[in-house]
């Protein structure tokens, strides 16, 4: 049974994780210590703590005794399975900060009178509104002044022990520097423990303004925000914006660094820009400052696109058993995984209709070449998903042998002269799209302190892949044969990436290392798992109360009656179990991100896969242009993102950036148009340029917001957030090559416009979409 215990003591309250199957709890401690996590059991007297925060044995010792209140005021065990937010807030708050929280259930009590006086007509709409944001302006400034005292206070701590670092510094002493460095680093624990508590008021704040939407139909989040966090004297911008926090950080960190280099020269973190200060407190803060400002970086940005966020601060039993999993080898073979997988997709485009002339059909079906792969995709995503829960190297496998054989198929089809051939050869490259089982890896067997760098790699390995496929479609410009085999532009793809699969399976073959699978690591035996069943009841039994107060029942039913779906949703926390279970979890804002996410998808699909065949109608342009067009395109991927994750994102919301991008989107899809009779280069690849950055910056902020909004059900299990995104995004692809290959009947002078019309529609569709969920994306 996993629970949360807490030890507080003047000025202090610090938690514990630990897991006991011991039925007397009564503990004390030696000292104070922090963030512990230790096994218990009945036999002996004592057991030695370790501390995970930085790997270092603490000297602390615990028993069992019955002068418990000398040492420890309180001791509070709970239970820590799932529950609502209120109750979570209530469970977690340190007890001596505690009339400085959010008052959240005061709130929800009010809300629910708010909602019954409105529909019995005593209550005027516009009057509720006045008096829930004054209650709101209340709670806020309550949070902030007391976050600005205990900056304060910290502030002067370090200001202290900054005087003891001048005498060190003068007759420097190992011990006295060892106690100094802790020191500091308990003023850090204090500082994350201040940033926690802002991260729960904060969380506070976005559910019961959702709350306030929902009951009342409104758009009140927007209004109260926009307001409040535009104003001069803004009180909101402290609770998510951290005003005064990174000086603080700042001084923690050159101290930290100055005293760690007391064996050589004092130079500070100041003069050496480039220099990272390893140290796990300050890894700590920054992740939560990261967490609850929504600030990113070019990692960040480019992870966002994976839909692999981190969202928490591991714990340490998390991060060993992460640990355990982790093998650099098999995440290089899984991002080559990846990168191979995009260069098969995208090499074939720019010769894709000349292959189809080949063959004797139109050069329009091109996008049924090129969307054949997005069709099997549709249906290999889901196995391939469902797959990984049991094996990842098994999965790699069989995508590795189905895109060999299909790309040899490609390859064979232009001497077989079938273009069935050729699209069995496609079929079986989609098949073999392994990039659920590429997304699982990272999230189930990274550590979470590199899976971002792990997500942007992913990322980055897909972006080279878009633009290394059309590269190398350009460099395959010649025509010989080999005994009855021809090898020219339309079979060399095939041929080049069915020898590429080849030396990936035997190095996959001899590298890869599986992983444990939970299942395999949880297995317990069925006595063992019967005593276990047994403990965790009588430990239920000791830590909660025998009898509830007939009040606090009251307000428990009534707390319990007026949770919306959202919050009660988290009281059944299994994975959806089908695509219709996991439909039936959708909001309307996280269909409202899907529809975006098809939208982009579907704009990019039509302005790459038609590439070849506009740029020959209108511009001759020959196979090796195209190819270096479709490159360029691609290689802007990584330097956008860069901007965008170091720049933009941390100057405007994303929301606002998502609004932004789409609209961009829609001025390069009008821009396309064929509207006069002179259509020319500088107008197409404008446009071109417009739609392609635009729709990679919408994909990174869309899928930031998506990971923020959808159902924690749908972030595990294998009918998961990236197997939708997934399907969203294929499907997009799919329909969009099919649009091609119809317009085709329409005549090459009708083809341009025909197919970018269903792209104008579907994006004011996404952009009408977006405003009327605007105010549910914060």
């Amino acid at each position: 049974m996993r629970y949360v215990m807490r030890v507080c003591r003047v000025g202090t309250c610090l938690p514990f994780h630990i897991r006991t199957t011991h039925q007397d709890s009564r503990l004390i401690a030696s000292r104070p210590i922090r963030f512990a996590e230790f096994s218990l059991s009945s036999s002996p007297l004592s057991r030695r703590a370790y501390e995970p925060i930085n790997n270092e044995l603490c000297s602390v010792e615990f028993r069992r005794s019955a002068s418990f209140s000398r040492f420890v005021d309180v001791i509070n065990i709970e239970n820590s399975r799932m529950v609502n937010f209120g109750k979570k807030l209530m469970a977690d708050q340190i007890q001596e900060w505690k009339r400085y929280y959010i008052n959240y259930k005061l709130m929800k009590k009010k809300l629910k009178q708010f909602v019954q006086q409105t529909q019995a007509g005593r209550e005027d709409r516009r009057q509720v509104i006045k008096e829930f944001s004054k209650m709101l302006d209340d709670q806020i400034e309550k949070i902030v002044l007391f976050v600005l005292e205990q900056q304060g206070l910290l502030a002067s701590r370090i200001q202290e022990l900054g005087e003891q670092h001048k005498v060190l510094l003068e007759k420097p002493d190992i011990y006295q520097i060892c106690e100094l460095q802790e020191a500091y680093r308990i003023t850090g624990y204090d500082l994350l423990k201040l940033l926690r508590f802002v991260d729960m008021n904060a969380t506070g704040l976005r559910k019961i303004l959702k709350k306030f939407d929902k009951r009342f139909h409104s758009r009140f989040t927007d209004y109260y925000v926009s307001s409040r966090a535009s104003h001069p004297y803004s009180q909101l911008q402290q609770v998510f914006k951290h005003v005064g926090i990174g000086a603080v950080v700042g001084a923690l960190s050159r101290h930290l660094a100055d005293l760690q280099d007391h064996q050589g020269s004092y130079l500070s973190i100041y003069d050496q820009p480039s220099r990272v200060l390893k140290d796990p407190v300050i890894d700590q803060i920054n992740t939560s400052v990261d967490k609850l400002t929504h600030s990113t970086n070019f990692l960040q940005f480019l992870g966002q696109h994976a839909l692999i966020l981190q969202e928490d601060i591991p714990t340490t039993a998390e991060d060993h058993a992460d640990e355990h999993k982790y093998h650099f080898i098999s995440l290089i073979l899984n991002l080559t995984n990846t990168f191979l997988y995009m260069v098969n997709t995208y090499i074939i485009v720019p010769t894709a209709d000349d292959y189809a002339l080949n063959l004797g059909a139109a050069a329009t079906v091109c996008g049924v070449i090129i969307g054949s792969m997005a069709v099997a995709q549709v249906f290999s995503s889901v196995y391939f998903s469902a797959w990984s829960n049991k094996s990842y190297f098994r999965p790699l496998v069989f995508s590795s042998i189905m895109l060999f054989l299909g790309n040899i198929l490609y390859a064979l089809a232009y001497d077989f002269k079938s273009i069935v051939i050729l699209l069995i050869g496609r079929l079986l490259c989609g098949l073999g799209s392994a990039r659920a089982v590429n997304r699982r890896y990272i999230s189930d067997c990274v550590p979470l302190k590199i899976r971002m760098q792990a997500s942007a790699g992913f990322v980055s390995a897909s972006a080279l892949g878009m633009a290394c496929g059309p590269a190398l479609a350009g460099l395959l410009q010649t025509n010989f044969k080999i005994y009855t085999l021809t090898f020219n532009q339309n079979t060399l793809p095939g041929w080049l990436m069915a020898l590429a699969w080849l030396i990936y399976l035997l190095f996959l073959w001899i590298s890869f290392q599986e992983p444990v699978h939970e299942d395999e690591e949880n297995h317990i035996p069925a006595s063992a798992h019967a005593e276990h069943v047994e403990t965790e009841d009588l430990e239920d039994g000791l830590v909660q109360p025998l009898l509830l107060s007939s009040k606090d029942k009251l307000d428990e039913d009534e707390d319990q009656d007026f949770e919306d779906s959202e919050e009660s949703s988290e009281d059944s926390h299994k994975p959806a179990t089908s695509i219709a279970s996991a439909y039936r979890l959708l909001t309307p804002s996280v269909k409202v991100q899907l529809l975006i996410y098809f939208m982009l998808k579907y704009a990019m699909e039509i302005l790459l896969s038609e590439s070849s065949v506009i740029t020959a109608i209108y511009f001759s342009w020959s196979t090796s242009k195209v190819a270096i067009f479709l490159a360029v395109l691609g290689l802007t991927v990584l330097p956008v993102n860069a901007v965008v994750g170091s720049y933009i994102s941390n100057m405007f919301e994303d929301r606002q950036i998502l609004l932004a991008s789409e609209l961009m989107v829609l001025v390069g899809i009008m821009l396309s148009f064929h509207f006069t009779d002179l259509y020319s280069v500088p107008q197409y690849v404008s446009s071109a340029l417009i739609i392609f950055v635009s729709a990679e910056v919408l994909e990174g902020v869309n899928l930031s917001l998506l990971s923020r909004v959808m159902s924690s059900r749908l972030a595990r299990g294998t009918y998961n957030g990236g197997l939708l995104s997934t399907e969203a995004g294929t499907l997009a692809r799919v329909f969009a090559d099919g649009t091609i290959t119809v317009a085709g009947y329409l005549g090459e002078d009708q083809l341009l416009n025909a197919t970018l019309f269903p792209s104008l529609l579907i994006c004011l569709a996404s952009i009408v979409a977006t405003f009327l969920t605007y105010s549910t994306l914060y």
